[in-house]
């Protein structure tokens, strides 16, 4: 709701509270706007570290909730909380999800098959060949490439999925409308129109070095596995990596030439337990995956809301018209005929002669 969106959106913007901080507060003041609205007396009480704190109530005297919402309403963009039925199941699933995500484009039931595919920036020749064909592969096959819209591994790993037709997941360390590296702009907007590009940072954040290590925390939740592709000792990815292992997610690694300084962090990732990668069969296998797109087809093929399924279970005798579909659920008309067309789409009903429907699943 619009009403509780400015709250969080209030949150999002207070350097200090982070999900864990703001979780207490939610639990001890029974919402979010109450949290935000309870009296400074009462917070200083409830063991706020004091900068946290100072930085709240400086927030609180500062910020006007209703041009932030009116600001994101004016944007391609939208925001999922906690709250939203639709934030992303997987990274609801990790310690620390972030309570807002700023979201460019559409995370649907589909990317709960997904895979990370992380490196350096600074790819070699070997790495980016094995960055597009994983990428490729994985897309093909009905996985979901998750991915940090970087130079070198990222946004290789990124084209190779949509170049594939497959969908692709880019997670900032910036705002949204600060994309960053800004040649990467175009590529945004396609990731955007086949899957989406997200940030937990607020519009208007730009790309500094402190942000880049959390966001990885968010490449990993959105993933079953993340797969270093290449990486040298110090490379970001293997933040990732860490942060997966955490988070009770699967790790493979790309094995590379003990004489190459790109290959060193994978190397050593592999000698202390990263599963072995050189092709996608081979994380497909590990995590039981050998028919993902058939389960993907499967999934789009069942109802997603309970008229659905309702009409479903009527239209399972044979066909039958509209009016009768309506009388049988209850249903206005209007909603039962608006319904089918939606259903048709899905390929779960086809209309056998004017207005008469029967169930294809």
């Amino acid at each position: 709701m619009a009403g509780d969106l400015r709250y969080w959106l209030g949150f999002n913007a207070v350097r200090g509270i982070g999900p864990v901080r703001l979780r207490h507060l939610i639990e001890l003041f029974g919402s979010v706007q109450a949290a935000w609205e309870a009296p400074e007396a009462t917070l200083r009480q409830v063991g706020l570290e004091r900068r946290a704190l100072e930085n709240f109530l400086q927030a609180r005297r500062t910020l006007d909730l209703d041009a932030l919402l009116r600001h994101l309403q004016a944007t391609p963009f939208r925001a999922l909380t906690w709250d939203d039925e639709d934030y992303p199941a997987l990274l609801r699933e990790i310690a620390a999800p972030p309570p807002l995500l700023f979201v460019w484009g559409e995370v649907g039931a589909e990317d709960r098959w997904a895979v990370a595919l992380v490196g350096t920036r600074r790819a070699t020749t070997y790495g980016r060949e094995v960055a597009h064909r994983l990428g490729t592969a994985l897309a093909r096959q009905g996985v979901t490439v998750v991915s940090g819209l970087a130079r070198g591994i990222d946004a290789i790993a990124h084209r190779a999925a949509l170049e594939a037709g497959g969908r692709t997941i880019a997670v900032l360390g910036s705002g949204l409308d600060r994309l960053y590296p800004r040649e990467h702009r175009k590529l945004a907007a396609q990731i955007a129109e086949h899957g989406a590009v997200i940030s937990e940072y607020p519009l208007g954040m730009p790309p500094e070095a402190g942000n880049f290590p959390p966001r990885n925390r968010i490449i990993s939740g959105l993933s079953r596995a993340v797969v270093v592709v290449e990486a040298g000792i110090k490379s970001g990815a293997l933040i990732t990596a860490d942060y997966a292992a955490e988070q009770g997610r699967d790790v493979f690694a790309v094995p590379g030439s003990i004489l190459s300084p790109a290959s060193a962090g994978c190397n050593r990732l592999i000698r202390d337990g990263a599963a072995v990668v050189t092709e996608a069969e081979d994380i497909l296998l590990a995590l039981g995956w050998e028919r993902v797109a058939e389960a993907r087809r499967v999934q789009a093929a069942l109802p997603s809301t309970p008229t659905e399924a309702l009409i479903l279970q009527q239209l399972a005798e044979g066909p039958l018209h509209v009016d009768e579909v309506a009388r049988r659920c209850s249903l206005p008309a209007a909603e039962v005929s608006s319904t089918l067309v939606v259903m048709e789409l899905k390929g779960l009903v086809r209309q056998v002669s004017p207005l008469h429907y029967v169930a294809l699943v």
